[in-house]
């Protein structure tokens, strides 16, 4: 019966993978205009949000293990998710920036092997 309700649990909280949003926030994070200090942090959490998803759809896939790139990014992608954001602005900056990319680079690594949309 636990098993049925953290099921349960888990479909409830599930969000559809949207390719979209993950353009935009991965914008905001490269973009020339950096983004506010108010904005960072959410941003951030967004950006950690898309990886936790790409991670889990590389791996649900097996492209991590069929694709070097993909596994690399896939590791590179874990070990940047454990990190806080940084409390100072100026620290905080370059690490978005790290997300955005690591983000983008294993999204368009699954792109490719077809493991998601690309979003249009």
């Amino acid at each position: 019966m636990v098993g049925l309700q953290r099921l349960r649990d888990r479909l409830r909280s599930w969000v559809p993978f949207d390719g979209g949003a993950l353009l935009d926030d991965v914008a905001s994070a490269l973009d020339e205009v950096p983004p506010s200090p108010a904005t960072i942090e959410d941003i951030a959490e967004n950006l950690k949000g898309h990886l936790e998803s790409l991670v889990s759809i590389a791996l649900s896939s097996q492209a991590a293990d069929r694709d070097t790139c993909a596994a690399v990014l896939v590791r590179r992608a874990r070990a940047l998710h454990a990190d806080p954001l940084p409390g100072k602005h100026h620290e905080a900056l370059p690490y978005l920036r790290r997300l955005g990319w690591i983000t983008n680079e294993l999204y368009d690594r699954l792109v490719a092997f077809n493991c998601v949309r690309e979003a249009a």
